[in-house]
């Protein structure tokens, strides 16, 4: 399941983000990198504990998890501290093919959670960089997402992905993973479904609509039984 969500980050938030990443000193992006996404990874990052790292990624964690498509999406138990990175024209920036670890641990907080969802929010407009797209590998074959400042794309961390060679201006973005607290990923696809086609009812018959309530019903029960927490 790949899943863009749109405007979790307005453009003013990101635009103050830009301005305080762009004083900030960056660190070779291969830090925090496993042993074989290191041999492909050519970027920068700002030093992940460090402070504006942190705040910068509890800005994120807050505008998530009041987006009710990125809830629905993900129904997250825990949400790795946002990462961000930035790739460069002038350094030949790139990341090559990989998929990322099963297990992500937190040096500082001493959170360890398995990695069900990758997630890259845009902090770059398209149209301030060539390249750069993040191509991701599933089952239908291959997706080329290169979205607006501000938006995010969600999928499983499972894929093979990449983000192609920057060839003009700055690709900047935060990226971080999460662990869902329906695990399978199938049975994640089908809750989404289901909770998008109730909003959908909502809408169009309202909340007390007898046949809403029934299939409101159901899909609570249907977390019930697949829910890890």
């Amino acid at each position: 399941m790949l899943i863009c969500v749109p405007n979790v980050l307005s453009k003013d938030d990101v635009a103050d983000f830009r301005r305080i990443m762009d004083a900030c000193d960056w660190e070779d992006g291969r830090s925090t990198a496993g042993a074989q996404s290191a041999l492909v990874k050519k970027n920068q990052q700002l030093p992940p504990d460090g402070e504006v790292s942190r705040k910068l990624g509890n800005r994120v964690v807050s505008a998530l998890t009041a987006n009710p498509r990125f809830i629905s999406a993900a129904i997250p138990l825990q949400i790795f501290p946002p990462l961000f990175n930035r790739y460069a024209a002038a350094d030949g920036h790139r990341f090559g093919v990989h998929v990322d670890n099963a297990v992500r641990g937190d040096r500082l907080t001493g959170l360890r959670i398995r990695t069900d969802l990758s997630v890259t929010l845009f902090l770059s407009e398209p149209e301030e960089y060539d390249g750069g797209e993040l191509m991701i590998e599933d089952q239908f074959g291959s997706h080329e997402i290169k979205l607006p400042a501000g938006d995010l794309v969600l999928y499983p961390a499972s894929s093979l992905h990449l983000v192609t060679p920057v060839t003009r201006g700055m690709r900047v973005a935060s990226f971080f993973w999460l662990q869902s607290m329906i695990r399978d990923a199938h049975a994640r696809s089908l809750i989404y479904d289901l909770d998008t086609a109730i909003q959908a009812l909502v809408e169009r018959l309202g909340r007390d609509d007898p046949e809403t309530v029934k299939l409101t019903g159901i899909y609570h029960n249907l977390i019930r039984i697949w829910a890890e927490v």
